[in-house]
């Protein structure tokens, strides 16, 4: 008789090394209606009778196939049977651009981001199966540590955290656990399709594990990065907490030191400054990174990913890109984020509309700074209009004085880059 543990008391493993010792009152799950979700919803049921931990579940529709109108039925179905609340979120806005998969991924995390309600953690049923897929996939971009490093247990994607509780289990022993429990689940048609990258891996992944570069192997090169992406991430961390500065929602950088780094951490520190200050979910494409990196040690700038890179004197500094918001306004004091991370208000400003400077308000600045963002690094700053006229624009201490907070993702690009 074996003594191995069953896939139920490794389930109880992972949620503890996740989620424990002290469990939330309350998390989510996100599940299609296919077997792996199906698995998670059914091993996450009986471990609630032991932790009693209440279950929400939610059901993504990207209305992409006649069936999956039917799978989310399945699933609210078997939610009503085992006692849990079930949502149905539809997606309508794929345009017929683009990567299909990756948009429907986006948007399935924008929908249950919104669903949650304060609920932080949402169980998300990827396998090592996936892991092993989505590791092939990068190695065939040419990606680097981070890339292989596949998909971590634990995400922080904004507010919410997506959980993996089933990333150190293989497909066939979920179906396998699906068949001997008796539980329902439904074959996603698309699994088939190989016009889908990740079918295609999927299928070569049997023809490498004959040649010992299977779903083992590939997971264990995933956990090895993943050590080696922390203890670089440290080392650029400590790199930018020496070399970087915040000003004005801008990122600062000593041109010096940053010429003197090693490249990985040059890379690392641009990457996390274009998100810091863009807002940007992903980092950047290696090539256009390398592109704008060599740029940047040349002394040239450039733009990537909404943000803006400029090189004068001693520094580089890393702003919002004009065009980006160009387009963009709020209202002063009504307590709604200018760009997403400014709050702007004031007796005197409130009511009044908030924009970027752009070339026509710095035409109004007078006299113009001596400190600070020069011409091209302040016309993307939040400024306060009324009508086509300048009324304020606290980072060139212009107008009058008015409550401009930067809330962006972190006090700092160190604690930004130990972050994420």
């Amino acid at each position: 008789m074996s003594d191995a543990p069953s896939l139920d008391d490794r389930f109880a493993a992972a949620m503890g090394q996740c989620l424990g010792p002290d469990f939330p009152s309350e998390i989510g799950l996100a599940v299609s209606g296919g077997g792996d979700s199906m698995s998670m919803l059914a091993l996450a049921h009986n471990w609630t009778k032991r932790w009693g931990v209440r279950l929400r579940v939610v059901t993504v529709d990207h209305g992409l196939r006649p069936g999956s109108a039917d799978e989310a039925r399945l699933v609210a179905e078997e939610c009503r049977v085992l006692g849990w609340p079930h949502d149905t979120l539809n997606w309508q806005g794929w345009d017929g651009q683009g990567n299909l998969q990756d948009a429907a991924r986006r948007a399935r995390l924008s929908l249950i981001d919104g669903w949650r309600q304060g609920m932080r953690d949402v169980l998300f049923a990827h396998t090592a199966d996936d892991q092993a897929e989505t590791v092939l996939m990068r190695l065939r971009r040419g990606s680097g540590v981070e890339g292989l490093a596949g998909m971590a247990q634990i995400r922080e994607a904004g507010a919410m955290r997506v959980i993996r509780p089933l990333l150190g289990e293989r497909r066939d022993a979920l179906r396998f656990y699906l068949r001997v429990m008796r539980i329902p689940f439904a074959e996603d048609p698309s699994n088939a399709d190989e016009g889908f990258e990740r079918v295609r891996m999927r299928k070569l992944l049997g023809a490498l594990e004959e040649a010992g570069l299977g779903v083992d192997a590939l997971t264990g090169t995933a956990q090895r990065m993943a050590r080696a992406a922390e203890a670089l991430k440290a080392r650029a961390a400590d790199i930018a907490a020496r070399l970087t500065r915040l000003d004005w929602g801008q990122i600062v950088i000593d041109r010096d030191g940053f010429a003197e780094t090693e490249r990985d951490t040059q890379m690392r520190l641009l990457a996390a400054s274009l998100r810091f200050v863009a807002g940007g979910t992903y980092r950047p494409r290696a090539d256009a990174l390398e592109a704008l990196l060599d740029g940047a040690l040349s002394g040239r700038g450039g733009t990537l990913g909404g943000a803006a890179l400029h090189v004068e004197g001693g520094e580089m500094r890393i702003v919002r890109e004009l065009n980006a918001v160009e387009e963009t306004a709020t209202e002063a004091g009504t307590g709604r984020l200018w760009d997403g991370r400014w709050r702007i208000e004031g007796p005197e400003i409130n009511g009044l509309t908030v924009r970027a400077l752009g070339t026509r308000g710095w035409s109004q600045v007078t006299p113009k700074p001596q400190l600070g963002p020069r011409f091209r690094q302040a016309l993307s700053l939040p400024a306060v209009f009324r009508g086509e006229t300048l009324v304020a624009c606290a980072a060139l201490g212009f107008g009058p004085a008015h409550t401009c907070r930067f809330e962006g993702p972190a006090p700092s690009l160190a604690r930004f880059v130990l972050s994420h």
